[in-house]
């Protein structure tokens, strides 16, 4: 090859970064190289992996929930624990059950080839069902602490619980800000 043959250096990934903007729009290639129904199959792995770690703690901490109704110290909660032990039974119950929302939805859409919003729809309801996690935290904090020390100290523990929640998704959020 002469001199005036030799591609440039570069001149290789111009020219793939020209294929690639010659797909067409529903083949448009992201920057790991991939097309949007890829990146969207990946997002959905990704998406179902999370949902399975969030599942596996939700339903563990529903099944001691409803197995602690048949103690016999159930009998000794006050009005207040009881309506916390209710409320938290309830919200382990509907956060386990929204946990499979996203699998029933990608049952429904899969075959329509709404892959899209599948993601979309899965990632919403995970985000409610992880809001339904920490609130189950922040309660079953409230009712150990209210058996074991009292009222007071179990609120107290019930805040820190939520602030620090709360901090994590502040602190997350201002690091994707800041890699943007």
């Amino acid at each position: 090859m002469s001199t005036q043959e030799r591609p440039e250096p570069g001149a290789a990934s111009e020219q793939a970064s020209d294929r690639a903007s010659d797909h067409a729009s529903d083949r448009r290639v992201t920057a790991r190289h991939e097309t949007d129904e890829e990146r969207y199959d990946r997002n959905w792995n990704e998406l179902l992996q999370e949902i399975r770690v969030t599942q596996m703690g939700t339903q563990i901490m529903t099944g001691f929930l409803l197995a602690a109704a048949f103690q016999d110290r159930m009998a000794d909660l006050d009005g207040f624990q009881l309506t916390v032990y209710l409320v938290l039974v309830c919200l382990g119950v509907s956060t386990t059950a929204l946990g499979l929302a996203p699998v029933s939805l990608h049952r429904t859409l899969f075959r329509q080839g709404r892959k899209q919003t599948t993601v979309e729809l899965g990632h919403r309801i995970l985000r409610v069902v992880l809001v339904g996690v920490v609130l189950m935290l922040v309660g079953t904090t409230v009712l150990i602490f209210d058996l074991v020390v009292g009222t007071v100290p179990a609120l107290i523990a019930g805040g820190m619980v939520l602030a620090t929640a709360a901090g994590f998704v502040v602190l997350t959020h201002r690091v994707e800000h800041r890699l943007r």
